[in-house]
């Protein structure tokens, strides 16, 4: 083959890694956007339907308290899954052994099975401890809500092992269509048996929470039932891949679930980073701040609400931005890993990281500008709940890059160095979680979390540098034309705001959103043009963007 002949391949071999990174991202982050945004627009109702402020942000904190042990015990059972099961079935794929990638599949269903009965159990005997240590008035409450999410542990492992296999054959759209179903039913769910339980019968707080949080298992219900019609669909692409598998290798059945375990694992851990960061804070924030401050417990409870629960429901819109990359990129690497093509790996993680913060930056920075008409949007008028939004939404760069580098560092097999990464920052994150809460108060969780998590994330850049010898100084330029953008939308962001502000005022509901949406838009329409006209964009995103360039004729 000429050299030309070669080159070419390449450079079309590279475009199609691209094409895929981006194709792959868009199905997977407009599934995930629409199910956080469901799951935060749902609080409006719910909220009110629970009564005043205070007894509504009690009610949330309750939710808090159950879900982030549950959010554990999921990605204990489940967050490493998909990806492992994606990692080994894209990369026997790419080897042509289609027999040992769906004998992955199979095997997998049987351990998540087995793991999820075990961990609904453990879930459910240990109910009592985790209320005790939680920032919550009434025991027996707070054990109602977390045994009530024990149900979904015994279906969710083996409905993230079939999103996993899908995603190994490269294919985001089932698993972004299963999240939004998943989301949807479990919101429709919630909110009639709040409805019901609160409007309509009048009764306990307890009971509505304790019927919102079971909608975990309805939505589950609904999602797996469509990735296994999903699969069936699939039938004869697989049956044909089967057909011409080469059976080359040979790996017992043991050595499958070997194989499963040792990838999953080093994913678990990782997953579960943000989740362990709250779980430090669920059971030390009440004990500490009843030494540091004079707060009483109704006032503890209804800050660690705020805090962790209203802000945390909207940063995790964006954040979630990272994890749809994070789980396009790594059967893509594993692939390339498969095929011994560095360069491109080197090139695909780049193109991850930049990515990352086009959509990032404007994401974050956008939601801190606008956080007292979101906030407001929500959750009524806060000024206290305003600033923390504004801290968190700072803190979501930070999650949002762990997310990234800690998939992406797995997936290119630098397993070790990621697990010390976050290690280490949850060491940091333990350290500074007294002092930090001393000095700044309620602050001071969001202040420890991003130390911790900026630790962890400069000690996972450092590794990927070492491993792939990527050009930071490349990098570097696209960040600072980045943030140039990004800071040319928030001016026009906190200007239009306070121009607005004249006729709609931010403190009301109506006028928040009002508010929210002009000057929201304003600054996207800013940035998209400014992305266009730097073809920054273009750089990023392909030849779709070029072209709409041309057709709007922004030179």
């Amino acid at each position: 083959m000429s050299k030309d002949r070669v080159e070419n391949k390449e450079r079309v071999s590279e475009k199609s890694s691209r094409e895929k990174m981006v194709s792959g991202s868009a199905w997977m982050t407009g599934g995930s956007i629409l199910s956080r945004l469901l799951g935060a627009l749902y609080i409006i109702p719910w909220m009110a339907w629970m009564g005043n402020q205070e007894v509504a942000n009690s009610a949330n904190a309750l939710y808090t308290i159950g879900y982030t042990p549950y959010a554990l015990f999921l990605n204990i059972a489940t967050a490493g899954v998909p990806s492992a099961i994606a990692k080994q079935v894209s990369y026997y794929n790419a080897l042509g052994e289609y027999k040992i990638s769906q004998d992955i599949y199979k095997k997998g269903l049987q351990v998540m099975a087995v793991t999820g009965v075990a961990a609904a159990a453990l879930m459910y005997a240990i109910a009592p401890f985790i209320a005790a240590n939680s920032p919550t008035a009434s025991l027996s409450d707070g054990t109602q809500v977390i045994r009530s999410l024990s149900w979904a542990l015994l279906i969710i492992p083996c409905m993230s092992v079939t999103r996993g296999f899908i995603q190994g054959h490269h294919t985001m759209a089932p698993s972004a269509i299963s999240q939004f179903i998943e989301q949807l039913a479990r919101v429709i769910f919630m909110l009639a048996a709040v409805y019901l339980i609160r409007i309509v019968f009048n009764g306990e707080i307890v009971d509505a929470v304790t019927a919102s949080t079971f909608g975990a298992f309805i939505g589950a219900v609904f999602s797996i039932v469509y990735l296994l019609t999903i699969i069936r669909k699939m039938k004869p692409e697989l049956d044909g891949n089967l057909a011409h598998s080469k059976n080359n290798l040979k790996i017992s059945t043991n050595e499958i679930f070997k194989s499963i375990i040792k990838t999953a694992i080093p994913f678990i851990i990782i997953g579960s980073g943000i989740t362990l960061f709250q779980i430090i804070d669920q059971f030390t924030f009440a004990p500490i701040m009843k030494t540091v401050s004079e707060l009483t417990a109704k006032q503890i409870e209804n800050s660690y609400a705020i805090a962790a629960g209203n802000a945390n429901k909207l940063i995790m819109i964006v954040i979630s931005l990272a994890g749809s990359m994070a789980i396009t990129s790594v059967p893509l690497i594993a692939d390339l890993l498969a095929k011994k093509k560095m360069e491109d790996v080197r090139r695909q993680l780049s193109d991850s990281i930049q990515l990352f913060f086009f959509i990032m930056l404007p994401a974050a920075i956008g939601m801190a500008v606008v956080s007292e008409s979101l906030y407001t949007v929500f959750y009524g008028y806060s000024a206290f709940g305003t600033r923390i939004l504004q801290l968190s939404s700072f803190m979501s760069i930070f999650l949002g890059l762990f997310v990234l580098l800690g998939s992406t560092l797995q997936a290119a097999d630098q397993t070790k160095p990621a697990l010390s990464a976050m290690g280490i920052g949850l060491v940091v994150k333990l350290v500074f979680q007294y002092p930090a809460l001393w000095i700044f108060g309620t602050y001071g969780m969001l202040i420890s979390n991003i130390i911790g998590f900026g630790v962890t994330v400069f000690l996972m850049l450092w590794a990927m540098q070492k491993m792939t010898k990527l050009d930071i100084n490349f990098l570097l330029r696209r960040l600072l034309l980045m943030v140039l953008i990004t800071t040319g939308m928030a001016l026009i962001v906190f200007v239009a705001q306070k121009g607005i502000a004249i006729f709609f005022a931010p403190t009301d509901r109506f006028g928040a959103l009002m508010n929210m949406a002009v000057s929201s838009s304003l600054g996207g329409m800013f940035y998209f043009y400014a992305s266009l006209k730097t073809r920054l964009a273009d750089r990023l995103l392909g030849s779709r963007v070029q072209r709409l360039r041309t057709r709007l004729k922004i030179k």
